[in-house]
C-alpha cells in the first residue's frame, strides 16, 4: 500500500554535505507526517527528523539541530533531508518512514559514510 524509495546517500568528507530524498507512493495522503531515522553500526535505530504534511511542522533530534534540514514537496510526495557540516558520527544507514500501521512503513535505507 505504501512504498518508499530513498536515494542520495554516499561517501563524503567531514564538513561536507549530502541531500537525501525519499519518494513515497501509494496511500501516503493518509499519513500526517514523514520522517527520517538512522542506524549506525552497533547502535540502535534513532530518530533524526520529521515533518508534517499539512502545516510543515518540523522536529529534530538534538544531535542534528542546526545542521540538518527536513523539507517536503507535497505534490511529489517526497521528503528531503539536507545534511550539512557532516561529522563522522553521522555515519549510518538512513531510513525514511511513514507512520502508518503498528511499526510504520520503511524504505530500504541508504548508506551515508562520513570520513575524517
Amino acid at each position: 500500500q505504501v512504498q518508499l524509495v530513498e536515494s542520495g546517500g554516499g561517501l563524503v568528507q567531514a564538513g561536507g554535505s549530502l541531500r537525501l530524498s525519499c519518494a513515497a507512493s501509494g496511500r501516503t495522503f493518509s499519513s500526517y507526517a514523514m520522517g527520517w531515522f538512522r542506524q549506525a553500526p552497533g547502535k540502535e535505530r534513532e530518530f533524526v527528523a520529521s515533518i508534517t504534511w499539512t502545516g510543515g511542522s518540523t522536529y529534530y533530534a538534538d544531535s542534528v539541530k542546526g545542521r540538518f534540514t527536513i523539507s517536503r514537496d507535497n505534490a511529489k510526495s517526497t521528503v528531503y533531508l539536507q545534511m550539512n557540516s557532516l561529522k563522522p558520527e553521522d555515519t549510518a544507514v538512513y531510513y525514511c518512514k511513514v507512520p502508518l500501521g503498528p511499526r510504520g512503513y520503511w524504505g530500504q535505507g541508504t548508506q551515508v559514510t562520513v570520513s575524517s
